[in-house]
């Protein structure tokens, strides 16, 4: 006897979105969540930036009698939250009970009795399908000391900052996407930051001259950033704490870890429901499908960077596969993500570094936003706009550093989506002024090298002109 169509082992913001998409579909659904589940990393990546920037606005205007750390840490988190909570009543438990979701709180695991069965507060759950939409811990780096020594992760940073004085001096280590917001929010509410990076660079996936222009803005904030700098001791000595980070040994208040996450799958006994992984990672294929045919995988549960857009995309094709016939295959090549620094960084498809490793020749385009009016008249004239295309035009990938990246990359993400070629880009006529306007400048580069040329047409009628 099957009790539901589908059910989503959530934990994640995307596991109540996967909830809502399989109504949607007409299945009968059931949800089960950690109690109390809450999603406090959507604080981190745009609001807080945005509060951080009108912070540092306010410390260019205030007195000189006005510290930097009397800023009202609690009024601002108050503000951030409600923005949280603003979303989360998209998908809240009573929003998607009124859909028809069975949401269940509690923490389960997989059974055989004898068919594959979900328990959860002393229930089984038998379903056709099972989904995989739990959330992620992060990573704890193997580093002589650091279990002996107070730190803080992502999750648990927020309370601290909330307190009447929180701690002035911080060591972030990790140059991914997360280390880098919270190094320039921490700066921007005067607090002193030093941003570790065992690799030779922050981001190291994106091309060099992009990490460049994002490190630059960094230092010219204040952010002290130590690349290509292992961390191999900590230690605290008469309450305070060292770092030694390469030849340096870093004194500090408090310690912050952003060395990734890793899926938090360990409660739910895959290993008995036939579910293997490698290295921490989910064994799956291009459906989504684990080693086992009835349960599937989306978001935190896979692994890699949490981009919410992502894991969203991931969990709609794992329900169309899982509840009705498995056709769909995740293709990345057209999933714009972004990173919220400002400026801010937003990439679809291959970086310049991947294409050229995959074809044997490729196209280099870039446009500087000091081209753009828009960009003027904000004072935000720091970015770049680059395309990467094929000899025929066909475009492989773009990445935009500066205003507003986050929503000038769908135009290329749709591009690539639909094999738009740069020529049709061209055809485009943007509101002036706008930051739109870069692609304008794009399609101008775009003729110049011969990239977009006139139709047999045009140069047949350009002769009796």
């Amino acid at each position: 006897m099957i009790d539901y169509d589908v059910v989503i082992i959530g934990g994640s913001l995307t596991g109540r979105y996967a909830a809502t998409i399989a109504t949607q579909f007409e299945a009968k659904v059931a949800l089960v969540e950690p109690p109390q589940q809450e999603f406090p990393y959507l604080l981190t990546p745009y609001a807080l930036t945005s509060l951080g920037k009108l912070r540092q606005q306010y410390s260019e205007i205030a007195s000189d009698a006005v510290h930097p750390n009397t800023v009202q840490w609690a009024e601002v988190m108050q503000k951030a939250k409600g923005v949280v909570t603003n979303i989360e009543e998209l998908y809240s438990p009573v929003i998607l009970a009124a859909l028809g979701v069975d949401v269940i709180s509690g923490i389960g695991q997989f059974e055989r009795t004898p068919s594959l069965t979900f328990s959860v507060n002393q229930r089984q759950l038998r379903s056709r399908k099972f989904l995989l939409a739990t959330g992620s811990r992060p990573v704890i780096p193997n580093i002589e000391g650091l279990q002996a020594t107070a730190y803080y992760t992502l999750p648990e940073v927020l309370s601290v900052l909330t307190s009447p004085n929180p701690p002035t001096r911080w060591v972030i280590m990790g140059g991914n996407p997360s280390g880098i917001q919270m190094a320039q929010i921490f700066t921007r509410f005067g607090l002193d930051v030093t941003l570790i990076v065992r690799h030779s660079r922050i981001l190291p996936q994106e091309d060099p001259e992009i990490t460049q222009l994002i490190q630059a803005a960094l230092d010219a904030e204040g952010v002290r950033i130590l690349t290509a700098t292992p961390v191999s001791q900590i230690k605290q000595i008469q309450g305070k704490k060292w770092v030694q980070a390469g030849n340096q040994a870093i004194e500090t208040d408090e310690i912050l870890l952003c060395a990734g996450q890793q899926p938090d799958l360990a409660h739910l006994n895959l290993k008995a429901a036939g579910v293997r992984s490698h290295c921490n990672r989910l064994v799956l294929n291009a459906k989504l499908q684990t080693t086992h045919p009835r349960i599937y995988a989306c978001g935190d549960a896979i692994g890699g960077y949490s981009f919410l857009n992502i894991a969203n995309y991931e969990a709609a094709i794992a329900l169309k596969n899982g509840l009705f016939f498995p056709r769909h295959r995740v293709d990345y090549s057209s999933i714009p993500w972004a990173v919220f620094c400002d400026p801010q960084l937003a990439r679809v498809g291959l970086s310049e570094t991947q294409a050229r490793c995959s074809y044997s020749n490729v196209v280099v385009l870039r446009q500087y936003f000091k081209s753009v009016a828009a960009a003027h008249l904000e004072m935000t004239t720091t970015g770049v706009c680059k395309v990467v295309l094929a000899p025929t035009g066909e475009i492989l990938g773009a990445t935009i550093v500066g205003s507003y990246a986050a929503e000038l990359i769908h135009v290329f993400g749709l591009a690539i989506a639909q094999r738009i070629k740069i020529d049709k880009i061209a055809q485009l006529a943007p509101v002036y002024p706008s930051f739109s306007e870069i692609f304008a400048q794009i399609a101008i580069l775009a003729y110049q090298t011969q990239l977009i040329r006139p139709s047999i047409l045009d140069r047949f009628l350009a002769l009796w002109n």
